[in-house]
């Protein structure tokens, strides 16, 4: 009996390593999906680097990433883009400026939609879509497992047709910021307005609030714009509203006319609220069924240690 106490001792520890292990080495994965009816070049910009900094992705593709805990960086789309067999080229919109498809450390030019992370390390994830440096195509953030309020963020509509003239990019394809358009302090936040207290939304800035609510509009703009979550995964799509991905054969963005559809209702395709949390949970199911989410890792790893304990208690 002894021995088997022992053993069963043994057993339990071993678990409690495993899901120590478990818990300690534990990452985020991040799948980028393009339903637009074009071609996206997505960046991405972080520490430490990423297996890709810049890439193509062809309509109706995904590509899949992981990031370390305590990993902060952001991701973003390039359209319009021209590169050689080489690699050589550039973008229309959001370019890094490498001259490459890799962006090489180069962050977006703007404007460019950001999506934004701060990865914590066995804490709460910090994460965004922000129009601070304008707007270029839209993009919806979502959650898949992880715990705490872990809401979807982004900005869905489509903003290059409401852009106002004065920051409308030539062509129409993407939307400046009144930083960028202007450069002057109170735009920016920047000189005698860098505070919370002294720089406000300007109506510019009221324009992306009021169509993109979930987003960063300007550089103060936290409390509605900032999300958090723990050990989740994090899909991010480009054109989420977009109306098939069958039709159309690849072509630069053009701004829509004025009768086109789509609404922002929950983040989501219009009137798609039980969808959307149809498609989350068959995630969360892919997710167990594969291993690859955070959450089922640290529940598999829990489950080995609980099974452990309950089978040495059985034989005391």
């Amino acid at each position: 009996m002894g021995s088997l106490c022992c053993s069963c001792c043994t057993m339990f520890l071993i678990s409690l390593s495993f899901l120590s292990i478990f818990k300690g080495a534990t990452s985020a994965t991040f799948t980028l999906v393009n339903k637009c009816e074009y071609t996206v070049w997505p960046g991405t910009l972080g520490t430490p680097k990423l297996d890709s900094t810049g890439f193509e992705l062809p309509k109706g593709t995904t590509r899949s990433f992981q990031a370390p805990t305590g990993w902060s960086g952001r991701f973003w789309g390039r359209t319009g883009c021209n590169f050689d067999s080489s690699g050589q080229g550039s973008c229309s919109t959001a370019d890094c400026g490498s001259s490459q498809l890799e962006c090489n450390g180069n962050s977006a030019a703007p404007p460019a939609t950001l999506a934004e992370f701060t990865l914590g390390s066995g804490s709460q994830d910090f994460y965004d879509v922000s129009l601070v440096d304008g707007y270029n195509l839209p993009m919806l953030v979502e959650v898949n497992g992880g715990s705490g309020q872990c809401a979807s963020t982004g900005c869905v509509t489509d903003l290059n047709r409401k852009c106002p003239a004065e920051l409308r990019v030539e062509g129409g394809n993407a939307c400046r910021s009144a930083c960028e358009a202007f450069g002057t302090p109170e735009y920016c936040c920047s000189g005698e307005y860098s505070s919370p207290t002294v720089c406000k939304p300007s109506s510019y800035s009221e324009v992306f609030k009021n169509a993109c609510p979930k987003s960063y509009s300007y550089a103060f703009d936290d409390a509605s714009s900032t999300f958090t979550c723990t050990g989740a995964d994090y899909t991010i799509t480009f054109c989420p509203n977009s109306p098939s991905l069958k039709s159309a054969g690849d072509s630069d963005p053009k701004t829509a006319d004025e009768t086109g559809t789509g609404t922002e209702e929950g983040l989501g395709i219009a009137g798609s609220g039980e969808v959307e949390q149809a498609t989350l949970a068959s995630s969360w199911l892919a997710s167990l069924a594969t291993g690859d989410s955070t959450t089922t890792r640290h529940s598999f790893s829990l489950l080995l240690a609980t099974a452990s304990f309950i089978f040495c208690y059985i034989h005391l």
